[in-house]
């Protein structure tokens, strides 16, 4: 499929209005959330086939941001993200399929304390828009279920009542504002 020539080229992540976070719950009654406050990347459309078109996404595990500053260090330690031994979250695509108008599938590799997966990410095209300085801007949603099992992430501690005090079950969460370059 196509897209129109005028939004092909690159486009790169503005992290001032970008945002990706996560929510999971925490002693299996209450929702935690929190973001990233340092992300960066890209992606390059092919007008003549989408699928062509590429995304990377790096994001800096130590800026991980939920409030509260001794569980945030307690993420960024080897119980969890390692920081030190692993300072990026990346994401690359391999493909993007558009499901339906303005709605695609970004599937790619998402690297994760050192283990890559695959993973396919639903993103909801929100518009495209000129702003006040003439840049062109594109805003995209969407969310993404994950285990963090499966990127070794597995730090828990048991409950009385048989559960654990972390869910194993992480949503993300993205918000992207992209900016193309002239």
């Amino acid at each position: 499929m196509a897209i129109d020539p005028q939004y092909a080229g690159k486009w790169n992540i503005d992290p001032a209005h970008s945002r990706i976070g996560f929510s999971t719950r925490h002693a299996m009654v209450a929702r935690v959330r929190g973001a990233f406050n340092e992300v960066s990347g890209e992606a390059n459309l092919n007008a003549e086939a989408i699928d062509q078109s590429t995304v990377r996404v790096v994001i800096q595990a130590a800026s991980i941001d939920t409030r509260q500053g001794d569980r945030d260090n307690h993420l960024r330690s080897p119980d969890f993200l390692d920081v030190e031994q692993f300072p990026e979250i990346v994401f690359e695509s391999n493909s993007i399929d558009e499901i339906s108008d303005n709605n695609y599938i970004v599937a790619g590799q998402l690297t994760i304390h050192g283990i890559s997966r695959p993973v396919s990410v639903p993103l909801e095209l929100i518009g495209i828009e000129s702003d006040p300085s003439g840049a062109v801007r594109a805003g995209l949603e969407g969310t993404r279920r994950i285990d963090r099992q499966d990127w070794g992430v597995s730090w828990n501690t048991p409950l009385d009542s048989g559960g654990v005090l972390v869910s194993d079950k992480i949503t993300l969460e993205f918000e992207l504002s992209l900016v193309k370059e002239q």
